[in-house]
């Protein structure tokens, strides 16, 4: 997948404001209109300039992307980071599941799913009578660490809040809130906020009626030894050769405590013990596996090499035997 400037698309600056950004669009919207037009691949071209105008007229997706942009150039081979929209608060901005299907699959990447879920509950929002704007729910993604899903906890997050100014640029404010985080919340899981979304607008221009709610999807941090598979736990676990064929009792690291561990005898590298119950601890918990990698002690000293060369003479290990050689 290539990364797509949509500033280039448009030709504008960077910093255009918006009211720059709409007469671009135009112009050439007039210009590459199938219907219209005469150049060659203006229906393509068209196209491009929609998908551009949808990211850049928009100030939550333009500010977004701008944060994503900084690191790449137009036709780069492109892989959204998983983390590439944290903090940032999300209305909608009149995105539509739609307009995805019309568009490039960089945009579907980086916006086909992001107002999915104010779409999905655009029937429960607050309509006060006719001719008012419904209250609109906001969504955000958050960045937790594993242990607050282990223990429950509150924290204090910042979101970014796009903006235009005055002059008609785009500005973030921040929005700083205490949440509360469950215990047993999981990868994806979202958080409700009651009240924390948009008010709607009544037919006089004036606030009316409640606002709609904040979710909050939680994403775990990258963690130094854990790794996170919907519910369950897994852990890279060193074991010394001599606790692989001897087999030993062992602490183990674990997301609430450090455990008692058995490593049953002729263990294999590779290995995977399940401790059960002891990954998310949600409704149903998951499981901590535990996989056992043999580590080999460093050779070097004397006394270390010695060993080595006394194990090399004695034992009967060939570990190249199934490969025939």
């Amino acid at each position: 997948m290539e990364y797509k400037d949509y500033y280039q698309l448009l030709g504008v600056a960077k910093d255009a404001t918006q009211k720059e950004i709409k007469i671009a669009y135009r112009k050439l919207a007039r210009k590459y209109h199938p219907d219209v037009s005469s150049e060659a691949d203006a229906e393509i071209k068209f196209k491009e300039m929609g998908e551009a105008y949808e990211v850049l007229k928009d100030p939550e997706k333009r500010a977004a992307y701008d944060q994503l942009g900084a690191n790449y150039q137009a036709g780069q081979n492109f892989t959204p980071p998983p983390d590439w929209d944290a903090g940032f608060e999300f209305s909608g901005g009149g995105f539509t599941n739609e307009n995805a299907s019309r568009y490039s699959d960089f945009f579907e990447n980086l916006f086909g799913r992001q107002f999915e879920a104010d779409v999905n509950q655009q029937s429960g929002s607050n309509f006060n009578h006719q001719r008012q704007t419904p209250s609109q729910d906001h969504h955000a993604k958050i960045f937790i660490d594993l242990e607050d899903s282990y223990q429950g906890t509150t924290r204090s997050i910042t979101l970014k809040v796009p903006d235009v100014d005055p002059q008609g640029h785009i500005i973030t404010k921040d929005r700083t809130l205490n949440v509360r985080i469950p215990k047993g919340v999981r990868q994806g899981q979202k958080i409700r906020l009651a009240g924390q979304g948009s008010v709607g607008m009544g037919s006089s221009g004036i606030s009316a009626g409640k606002a709609g709610d904040l979710y909050l999807e939680i994403e775990f941090n990258p963690h130094s030894i854990y790794k996170v598979e919907g519910s369950d736990v897994y852990l890279e676990l060193p074991i010394a050769p001599w606790e692989a064929i001897l087999g030993a009792k062992i602490k183990v690291p674990t997301p609430a405590a450090n455990i008692d561990l058995t490593i049953p005898p002729e263990s294999k590298s590779g290995r995977k013990l399940r401790l059960k119950g002891r990954g998310i601890p949600a409704k149903t918990p998951g499981d901590l596996y535990v996989v056992l990698r043999i580590a080999l002690p460093p050779g070097d000293t004397e006394q270390a090499r010695e060993l080595y060369q006394k194990m090399e003479q004695e034992l009967n290990f060939n570990p190249r035997e199934k490969l025939g050689v």
